[in-house]
This record gives structure tokens, sequence and C-alpha cells, in this order.
């Protein structure tokens, strides 16, 4: 019997011990979006964050031209729950990262626009994104358009 209270014990030691730190609720939502001008070597760069990003290969991915990029601005927010959003002026499709060690992960490439966007601008709708284009307002998830 002792035995048995002795071997209770230590096998809740081992699992409380075992188990993970999580720190909730979090809330990784930037207020505004950054508006962030493409050095010639296809990097953005915000300070405030600490944030520098190499975007040549997202270049590609929208106009099949990785060296048309240099002066060219992004537009970036991140959602609530940690995903980046990024489009651009002429840009068809908001990109939707999710961040990984030493990079970001495509999510979702969302299409919004065939003709591409004029003057894209995106704010903070917690728990979605609003990116506006002239009178267009589209509502944004990590999965898509909501409305």
């Amino acid at each position: 019997m002792r035995l048995q209270k002795y071997l209770s014990v230590l096998l809740l030691i081992i699992i409380s011990a075992c188990s993970s730190l999580t720190l909730k609720p979090a809330d990784y939502s930037w207020p505004i979006e950054n508006v962030l001008k493409v050095d010639n070597k296809g990097f953005v760069e915000e300070q405030r964050y600490s944030f520098t990003l190499k975007v040549k290969a997202l270049f590609y991915e929208e106009f099949k031209d990785s060296t048309n990029f240099s002066g060219k601005e992004i537009r970036l927010i991140r959602d609530k729950v940690g995903f980046y959003y990024i489009t651009g002026k002429d840009f068809k499709n908001v990109y939707v990262f999710e961040p990984e060690e030493n990079g970001m992960d495509l999510e979702n490439k969302i299409l919004i626009t065939e003709t591409g966007l004029a003057s894209p601008v995106f704010n903070q709708k917690s728990p979605n994104i609003e990116l506006l284009d002239n009178s267009n307002k589209y509502l944004l998830n990590n999965e898509g358009i909501v409305r």
C-alpha cells in the first residue's frame, strides 16, 4: 500500500515536470500597417519592431520578376494570432505568412483583384484584417476573404 502511494506521488511529479509552460492569452497584432520601402538588395526593415525581411521571392511570385523591386513599397500588418499580411501597389494578391525559425512560411495567397490594387491600405479590425483599396473594402483572415 505504501509503495503504491509512493509510486502515485512519483508519477504525479514526473507528469507535472514534463508539462510545457503556456502563456495565454497573447495578442500579436500591430495596431497599424507598416509601409516599407524595398532596398536595392531586396530587403525591407522596420526599426520599431526590429524586423527585417528579404522580399525578392515575393516580387517574383507576384510579378514573375525578381529584379524590379528596388524602391517599391510593401504594406505589412500582423493579426492577433501572429500571421503577417503583405501586399503592395499593383499586387493582385495578399500574402499571408506564418513566422518560422529564421523566416516565414506562406500560409495563404488570397486573390483580391485581377487588375491589381491601386492604393492598398491595411487596418486592424480584430480578429480580422481590413484591406481598403480606393472605395473597395475587404475583410480578411488567414484563410481568405471573410467579406
